[in-house]
């Protein structure tokens, strides 16, 4: 029987087969274009690393860099400062305006973020209003993961924006006016620096500086076993280590630095706010590249970033006796007459003012040292990993059948000691090993006595607040806590959490380098200790360093396996990263392998609390009605300035003031201006703002609303001669019809003369 032909002499079951050879053709080319593509890309990684990020193609070995500089300065009234933890030291002024800086990195598929801050420390909920921002604006671009927040730890900046009760009391707790200038001004230098990506090309310096650090505990250090010491010429790390950020074509965009020094040059008795002398470094780095440009302007961004400093002192000159000029006693800090409150450390300076000055320039200095001569590239690519770890519940490996645990958090008697930097008011010093029967009754009647676990947990520390059992209004201390590291090419950042001294820093460093190396896709890694990074917990010490219990012990808040803890997550961090870093390069031809991958991926562990504003309290209270002296108007000048001064000497005017709290965000605004005349264009020309080194703007609150502003000029040799003048700018409250209402004023000193020699008046 013939067969029946459908067409071109094809039967219909051979028609129908060949449409089918076809169809199952096309299917299963997509099929295999679908797991090439897949197979061969680079896998997503699994939390907590970094997911693939599409950028324009970069070229080969670069990365695209921004950098953004925003100011960040709240309300510097009343406001207090933090740091010294004393309720007294409320901001008065502006010596230095605070500024976030902000350096982004991609490779063409990652990106990693850090940000450093003029303020006293990244604290949990300034961290997580930052990524809620960030989030709103950009999605999952910008996560918990690749951007770490860094503080400087100025001890001038503005206090108020913790979320936890100790910390709240020492601030005059939650203060909204506080805390949205840090974050729009983190968010604004993250927004400006992600506007400013382009390719560029990242060079790794190093350095050593001098005279410019002093270990404050250096009986601590010394309890740290001899043959760990003898690898290391100090108890304090002189380098400092330099990221130079340039665009394609050489052009200098930023530089971000790390250097061990606490930034307490401008000490306890200051109420003006200020960047400090990592801040004054940053300042005369920026203003030396961005020519012309007024402080906090320009597109050059220059960062020193804080590092392991728990230990680390600016006051070179060491501690001694205010009140009789002797040495203070080496274990415990204090003095026959006085105690711990007249142990007090200082130098380079003559005073606060140019201790700050010198050990700025220094720091300077040697970054613009470094700066000019790298020569090392960095190339590869960027990772990073995060996680939420219950530091209160960590159980550590001591050796090879015994383990430990961190403990719930806790302060020591010798927490309200002090240092030499700062010392405590009462009859506290540091080293105490055992309570004080009268402190402990007190604490035991107002705040409840430590449980036995607790106590038993952090032997030998002597617990005065057992904050970990304290929960009233909301819990003292944090419990979850943030572990961080990014890497950019062969540098890793760790983000601590608080501050690690010198010998704790050093010991994170090698495990981390270890752990990071181990699998042989990095080499020569170097290492870096970013300091108070994205919550506070205060300090980290050794073992070895807490068993004597002086200040950075007692303040350690986990207990004396502290640093164990953190050696094993952060670890942990860096084992991971080796492993994304294998997955990221290489070339997976089965989907089993990437699913092994996934199981062993980090969790985020457990999330911080973010308590709500009606939880949270204010104890600052509301700005008065400003008042004036009789005949007068705001802006006017009380003490005028003399018409004649010499470079060198200081030009002061003092007005009639409203409080600066009633000008509200005065954020890239300024109170103060100097002003010179031109005589061709007969215009007035800014010099100077309160930004600058240059300028001292202080508010002086007096009784009954009244207050004053005085203003100081310090007139710089290279300052030009001619007429100037200075102004002042603020709000005034009053109230009308039962409301308040803000009103603006500006005040003028009279026009006086700069020249170069010597200055006369009448």
């Amino acid at each position: 029987m013939a067969r029946k032909e459908a067409c071109c002499g094809l039967s219909s079951l051979e028609l129908l087969l060949i449409v089918l050879f076809v169809g199952m053709t096309v299917v299963s080319v997509g099929l295999i274009t679908v797991m090439v593509v897949g197979w061969t890309a680079e896998l997503p990684e699994p939390d907590p690393t970094s997911p693939p990020t599409t950028q324009q193609p970069l070229p080969e070995n670069h990365f695209l860099i921004g950098v953004g500089r925003a100011d960040c300065t709240g309300p510097v009234g009343d406001v207090p400062l933090m740091g010294y933890a004393n309720l007294d030291q409320t901001a008065g002024g502006i010596h230095l305006r605070l500024f976030s800086r902000a350096f982004i990195v991609d490779d063409g598929s990652k990106r990693v973020v850090f940000v450093s801050a003029d303020i006293g420390m990244v604290s949990q909920r300034l961290r997580l209003e930052v990524m809620k921002a960030l989030q709103a604006k950009y999605g999952d671009l910008y996560r918990q993961d690749n951007v770490v927040l860094s503080g400087t730890h100025t001890h001038s900046g503005l206090a108020g924006y913790f979320q936890y009760t100790l910390f709240m009391i020492t601030s005059k707790g939650y203060i909204k006016s506080s805390i949205q200038p840090i974050v729009n001004g983190i968010v604004k230098s993250i927004e400006r620096a992600h506007e400013s990506l382009r390719p560029g090309r990242i060079f790794l310096s190093k350095g050593e500086l001098e005279d410019s650090n002093l270990n404050r505990s250096p009986h601590s250090y010394m309890k740290n076993p001899e043959q760990e010491r003898q690898k290391y010429k100090s108890n304090t790390d002189k380098q400092m280590v330099m990221l130079k950020f340039t665009d394609l074509d050489g052009d200098g965009m930023g530089m971000l630095s790390w250097f061990a020094v606490h930034p307490v040059s401008m000490n306890y008795t200051n109420h003006m706010v200020s960047g400090d002398n990592l801040g004054y470094a940053s300042y005369l780095f920026e203003q030396e590249k961005n020519i012309n440009a007024l402080p906090g302007e320009g597109p050059f961004v220059a960062a020193f970033a804080s590092s392991n400093l728990g230990d680390v002192s600016p006051n070179t000159l060491g501690p001694y006796c205010v009140n009789t000029q002797e040495k203070c006693d080496y274990l415990n800090s204090s003095c026959p007459i006085g105690g711990t409150k007249m142990c007090v450390g200082f130098g380079p300076g003559k005073d606060m003012f140019e201790s700050t000055r010198i050990i700025g320039e220094n720091i300077y200095k040697e970054g613009k040292e470094l700066y000019g001569n790298t020569k090392q590239e960095l190339h590869g690519s960027v990772h990073s990993a995060h996680q939420w770890v219950n530091m209160t519940d960590v159980t550590v490996q001591i050796n090879s059948t015994h383990t430990a645990k961190t403990c719930k958090p806790a302060l020591g008697h010798s927490f309200a000691a002090g240092t030499t930097d700062g010392g405590g008011d009462l009859n506290f010093t540091q080293g105490a090993v055992e309570g004080d029967p009268f402190w402990d009754g007190i604490r035991d009647a107002l705040l409840g006595a430590p449980s036995n676990e607790t106590q038993d947990c952090h032997e030998p520390k002597p617990i005065l607040f057992n904050t970990g059992e304290m929960s009233r209004p909301l819990p003292w201390h944090p419990a979850i806590v943030d572990v961080q590291i990014i890497t950019i090419g062969s540098v890793a950042i760790l983000a601590m959490p608080g501050e690690a001294t010198t010998m704790a820093g050093r010991r994170l460093r090698e495990v981390v380098k270890q752990e990071l190396e181990a699998k042989g896709k990095f080499s020569n890694t170097e290492v870096v200790i970013a300091g108070l990074c994205n919550i506070y917990t205060h300090y980290i010490t050794t073992y070895e360093e807490y068993q004597v219990q002086r200040y950075e012990a007692a303040s350690t808040i986990y207990g004396p396996h502290t640093l164990s803890a953190y050696l094993q997550r952060f670890g942990d961090l860096a084992k991971a990263i080796a492993e994304v870093r294998i997955k990221a390069t290489s070339k997976m031809s089965t989907h089993p392998l990437y699913s092994e991958l996934c199981k062993t991926a980090l969790p985020k562990g457990p999330e911080p609390p973010f308590f709500s504003d009606r939880q949270l309290f204010n104890l600052l209270p509301a700005v008065p009605v400003d008042k004036k002296p009789d005949n007068t108007s705001f802006g006017q000048v009380l003490e005028q300035v003399y018409p004649v001064y010499k470079v060198g000497e200081v030009a002061s005017v003092t007005f009639v003031a409203g409080n600066p709290r009633n000008s509200g965000d005065m954020t890239d605004k300024t109170f103060v201006t100097v002003e010179r005349f031109h005589n061709s264009s007969q215009m007035w020309t800014l010099v100077h703002t309160d930004a600058s080194w240059e300028t001292r703007f202080h508010w002086l609150k007096g009784s009954g609303g009244l207050s004053n502003a005085t203003v100081e000029w310090h007139i710089p040799p290279s300052a030009q001669t001619g007429t100037y003048r200075i102004r002042h700018f603020g709000h005034y409250k009053q109230m009308k019809n039962f409301r308040p209402v803000i009103t603006a004023y500006e005040g003028s000193s009279d026009n006086f003369k700069v020249t170069k020699t010597m200055a006369y008046w009448s």
